[in-house]
């Protein structure tokens, strides 16, 4: 998606950061922003907005090489890509919650706001998988939202083989399964 050759492993971005701090943040801004830029865009954010967004999703990945725990599975861009798209939902579930001061004369205003909002709502299990401990949190976006292989996140979080991490991975799951449901089914309910 991004291509950053150079930083296409873990261990040669640490590399880098550590060398040239200001060189290696500077090629990845210049390889991931325009597409952060450009998927913030798209889903109703301003230029601010998307700047925002990969700040923190830089910073993110700069703790993580630096501190040793990042694990690529792909390129460096491709990551920054991934983390600012979870930060920008995670920011229009938070402006969704906020209370409305007016509503817009603009019809076409408020179509774009109602489709923000509808967007915004679909990602709402990921309120539940914060909830699941870090863990757990951890165990499940490895292996759906970066889809990495179950040998991988088992050396990464320590588990003695790849069985045991299946069944970690199951728990954390049916947990995320019923917690959904429960709360699913405390606003069905009518009193």
């Amino acid at each position: 998606m991004v291509s950053s050759p150079k930083f296409s492993s873990a261990l040669t971005l640490r590399t880098a950061l550590l060398a040239n701090r200001e060189q290696a943040l500077t090629q990845l801004y210049r390889h991931a922003f325009p597409l952060v830029r450009r998927h913030v865009s798209a889903r109703g954010g301003t230029a601010e907005d998307a700047q925002d967004v990969f700040h923190d999703a830089l910073v993110i990945l700069y703790e993580q090489a630096v501190g040793g725990t990042l694990t690529l599975t792909a390129t460096a861009g491709t990551y920054l890509l991934g983390i600012s798209r979870n930060l920008w939902r995670h920011e229009l579930r938070r402006r969704a919650r906020l209370p409305h001061e007016a509503l817009p004369d603009d019809p076409g205003q408020l179509a774009a706001e109602a489709a923000t909002e509808t967007e915004a709502t679909g990602f709402a299990v990921l309120d539940y998988v914060e909830q699941l401990g870090a863990r757990c949190k951890n165990m499940l976006l490895a292996f759906y939202y970066f889809q990495q292989p179950l040998t991988q996140i088992a050396e990464a979080n320590g588990y003695r083989s790849v069985r045991s991490a299946t069944v970690q991975k199951f728990k954390c799951l049916e947990r995320l399964r019923n917690s959904v449901r429960r709360a699913f089914h405390s606003e069905t309910i009518e009193y």
